[in-house]
Formats: structure tokens, sequence, C-alpha cells
């Protein structure tokens, strides 16, 4: 039997990604499935099927859900538009989706932002912050680190660097919140 050249190199690729595995991630700790979120997951529960996005829904309608940031999590598969994430200790898997050309970045670099293999602790923000978080909102007085992982990672394209005096987040597909901090990093206001 002969092969041709291009199915010999789909055989070898093929056979690589079976041996070493679907994605890299974080090293060892990712592949026994000690990840945790670094931020709040907000997600909607569709009939049965969580969904979440990159622009972090964080008023979707009915069925919303936020998943603490610090959960346990594991990556059940990755693909270029699609994350799909389970959550051990409350059963729920999320398909989370993702758009590397608005975040300027793959998905697996996405995913190394918003996990962590150390578990977090977010005792040093303030009272304000630790509120937020706990409800998944942003109110005034909250630091930017506190609005990230209390609304998650902001999309990119809206707001390209984290020191940006304004933070934009979309509440559903079709509705926004602008986040404006102070020169100190605090929120001022929140306009929809």
């Amino acid at each position: 039997m002969k092969l041709s050249h291009w199915k010999i190199v789909f055989l070898i690729c093929f056979l690589s990604a079976m041996v070493c595995g679907p994605f890299p991630h974080h090293g060892a700790e990712a592949a026994s499935g000690s990840l945790c979120t670094r931020y709040n997951i907000h997600a909607q529960n569709q009939n049965g099927i969580y969904k979440a996005s990159y622009a972090n829904y964080t008023n979707p309608g009915p069925g919303h859900v936020v998943i603490p940031a610090g959960s346990p999590v594991s990556i059940a598969k990755i693909t270029r538009k699609l994350i799909d994430l389970h959550f051990p200790e409350s059963n729920i898997n999320v398909q989370y989706e993702f758009h590397g050309p608005r975040m300027g970045m793959s998905a697996q670099q996405y995913l190394n932002i918003i996990t962590s293999v150390s578990p977090v602790s977010y005792s040093h923000l303030s009272q304000i912050d630790r509120q937020g978080i706990a409800a998944g909102k942003a109110f005034v007085g909250m630091s930017r680190e506190g609005v990230r992982v209390a609304l998650g990672y902001p999309a990119a394209h809206r707001t390209p660097s984290l020191d940006s005096p304004t933070y934009i987040y979309w509440t559903n597909r079709f509705g926004t919140v602008a986040v404006n901090f102070d020169s100190q990093g605090k929120v001022t206001s929140l306009i929809k």
C-alpha cells in the first residue's frame, strides 16, 4: 500500500495529537485537573445548557448564574471558538464562546488568563470589592481588579488596556455598561 506525502503528514500529526493530548495549559497541574477560575463566570441556563461568553454577559436575563471566582474547573474541550468548561462542585458544564480576533489572542492564551493553577484569594481587596465580587456586580468605589473579578476579564476589542479609564461590558447580546474609573483606579460611575 502506497501512502501519499500528505497522508503521511496527516497521520503523523494525528498520532502526535493523540499521544500529546488535546492542548497545553499551565503544565502538569492542568493535566491533573487542578485549575480554578480567576474571575466570576457569568453564564445563562438555556434549557439545561449553560452558556457563557468572552463578552461577559453580566445580566443576560432569565437563567443567569454567577459561578464564583476561585471555583475548581476542568477544561473538557477547547476549539478556536468554543471552550467547554466543567465545574465539578456544582456539576455544571458551560459552553464558553470565544472570538480570538476580537480578543487579540488565542483561546488557549485566554484560558491562561481566566484560570489559575493556584488557589485564588481576594482577601487583600476592599470590602466594597468583595461585596461586588460576591454579587457579580460593579459598584461605585470598587477597584479595577475588583471589577475584573466581579464581571470577568473585559473584552479586548472594547477595552484594549486594563489601565483604560473605562471598561465596557455587555449586559446581554444587545446592551452594554460602561464602568468608569478615576485616576486612582476606583469606579466613579456605571453608564448603561
